[in-house]
């Protein structure tokens, strides 16, 4: 039995960006999520990248916009974990791809879609590491009240995701 040592690892996020951070099997993972994202509408901005598990242990990256890719190429390689991509996005919001990229098929697992601070926690032992999850934002303050409600139903439809 080996010892596990745990980790956190503060996501640095380029101005006006969203993140997400999820866990693929399969280095074929760059190109479908460059074809998901390049797909997914017109004046998204992004870029990606992957931690390769065997082999070469490379990280993998590709995007349209190469200040997002090399700042993915950056915070996946302090994540460091086997099998894990990151995607840094401009001119989009997850809400209007994370169910493109949750269906490219080497896609296992998504931590985080969000414009939040983002730690992520890593379990290290002698094979390597591996994310345990993600802590997405800051703790509830309260609970919304009428005012608020409202405020976040007029927030939706501001941004035309509701009528």
């Amino acid at each position: 039995m080996s010892d596990v040592e745990l980790k956190i690892v503060e996501v640095e996020m380029p101005k006006e960006s969203n993140v997400i951070i999820g866990q693929s099997h399969f280095i074929k993972t760059v190109e479908d999520l460059y074809e998901t994202l390049v797909e997914s509408g017109i004046g998204i901005k992004f870029g990606l990248a992957f931690c390769e598990a065997s082999g070469k242990r490379l990280v993998r990256s590709d995007g349209n916009d190469a200040d997002l890719q090399k700042w993915a190429e950056k915070e996946a390689l302090k994540i460091a974990a086997g099998h894990t991509f990151i995607i840094f996005i401009k001119n989009a919001y997850p809400v209007n791809i994370v169910n493109r990229v949750q269906n490219v098929s080497e896609v296992s697992n998504l931590f985080a879609a969000t414009a939040n601070r983002v730690q992520v926690v890593i379990a290290e032992t002698e094979y390597g590491r591996g994310i345990m999850g993600v802590i997405d934002g800051e703790n509830p303050l309260g609970i919304e009240g009428p005012a608020d409600r409202k405020e976040r139903k007029d927030f939706l439809r501001k941004l035309g995701y509701k009528r």
